[in-house]
């Protein structure tokens, strides 16, 4: 996007009306109060047109791919078009896309290739920020005889302690496996330097971006790593992982596959045959992001263009719900707020907060505001060595409170309504 059409896109406020009215399950009721969706960092909701396009394909095109008839070429042709519009999505080539169940399933297959060239001596290095997904399928390759490092957090704000990173990125890593953004307090990583740094020690870089996709937009060229992994379901789409792999590394490395499965690209990543109604609902999912650009930035004339020009408004919308929100946790006594808080520094983060409060545990909390038809999440998310290293994995975990741009301010005002009712 050229830098007059950017500043013309910070200019325009997200319609949110127009943006709620796409989405059936937001107008749900719960115990007579509307439901607030809270709790995206899990799973965000759908628009109507992603459950229409997997009921019309299970409809319409239903059928293995490869076949000589009319649904089986409209399968082809589909799996196709989903390969282009994440290509859009990512600034990729269509063939540097892997589909598969899920970000944790393909991350696994991707280590275990990975692993096939790994031998004693060799370094890992992770983040004890990490969800899970993106610590233990590196740390199954120690019974190669490699070692996996843990680069550590700053406790204040929940951030990465860069020095700490750069330090234990030498010569003998292989791969630094990072998350774009913290699922369970938000933190955005500064993964233009970490893919720096790692490619100056001659290591590969993999980025989760499970949690960054809903908030921000991706560019695999510009931030230039090697792989990066995502699933449809917390951007707007069904269950479904994908996988960006430079073409060359997904050449060079050799991947657990089937006879039957070609050497073509990137087929020979993808193990069986695929969700076809997912994919159908994926290419759903991306034209609402990009249907939103063109909504709010009529000026725009591709899809990537379009795209970019959503998360314009999605990240100025947010900012300011994060700032509400964040500004009315602090003022709450008795909580304990986990993550960065200064909002001169809200641009790395997400919407997405952990509190605790003195008197409840993180399920109290939950339960008493999802009674209220406020749904959030306690527990660790997954993120187990984050919790571990705050101190709070053996207690409940935290409270977590995960916006999306369908959010409203008067829903985050519900929540602190309801929490400073708790503090009295």
């Amino acid at each position: 996007m050229s830098s007059s059409a950017k500043a013309i896109a910070l200019a325009r406020k997200l319609d949110v009306e127009w943006v709620r009215q796409q989405f059936p399950s937001l107008h749900q009721l719960v115990n007579g109060q509307p439901a607030v969706f809270f709790d995206s960092p899990g799973g965000t909701q759908v628009p109507q047109r992603v459950i229409d396009a997997i009921a019309g394909y299970l409809s319409t095109s239903n059928a293995n791919s490869g076949g000589a008839f009319a649904t089986s070429q409209r399968t082809d042709q589909m799996i196709a078009d989903a390969r282009a519009a994440m290509a859009d999505f990512f600034n990729c080539a269509s063939d540097e896309v892997v589909f598969g169940a899920n970000m944790t399933t393909l991350t696994f297959a991707l280590s275990r290739a990975i692993g096939r060239e790994l031998k004693s001596g060799d370094e890992l290095l992770v983040s004890c920020l990490d969800h899970d997904a993106n610590v233990s399928p590196w740390v199954c390759l120690e019974e190669r005889g490699v070692k996996v490092r843990t680069a550590d957090v700053t406790p204040g704000d929940c951030t990465l302690d860069m020095f700490d990173l750069s330090a234990k990125i030498r010569r003998n890593t292989r791969l630094v496996a990072i998350g774009w953004a913290a699922n369970a307090v938000g933190t955005i990583n500064d993964v233009h330097e970490i893919v720096r740094l790692a490619h100056a020690a001659g290591s590969m870089a993999f980025l989760d971006a499970v949690h960054y996709a809903p908030h921000g937009p991706i560019d695999v060229r510009a931030v230039d790593c090697d792989f990066l992994a995502c699933s449809s379901y917390k951007f707007f789409g069904p269950h479904l992982g994908i996988l960006f792999g430079k073409r060359e590394q997904l050449r060079r490395l050799r991947p657990y596959k089937l006879r039957a499965c070609t050497e073509n690209l990137p087929d020979r990543w993808e193990t069986g045959t695929q969700n076809h109604e997912c994919l159908a609902g994926l290419i759903a999912a991306i034209e609402y992001i990009a249907d939103v650009g063109r909504h709010h930035g009529p000026e725009v004339k591709t899809r990537r263009e379009a795209i970019l020009a959503a998360y314009e408004v999605f990240q100025q919308h947010e900012r300011q719900l994060a700032g509400q929100l964040i500004n009315g946790l602090l003022a709450i006594p008795g909580l304990t707020f986990y993550g960065i808080k200064d909002a001169a520094k809200f641009d790395q983060r997400t919407p997405t907060v952990a509190i605790r409060m003195e008197g409840y545990t993180p399920r109290e909390l939950a339960s008493h505001l999802g009674e209220r038809g406020i749904f959030t999440w306690d527990g660790n998310y997954y993120a187990i060595d984050l919790a571990e290293r705050l101190g709070v994995q053996s207690s409940g975990g935290m409270l977590r409170i995960g916006l999306a741009h369908y959010n409203t301010a008067k829903e985050v005002e519900r929540l602190l309504g309801e929490l400073r009712g708790l503090a009295k």
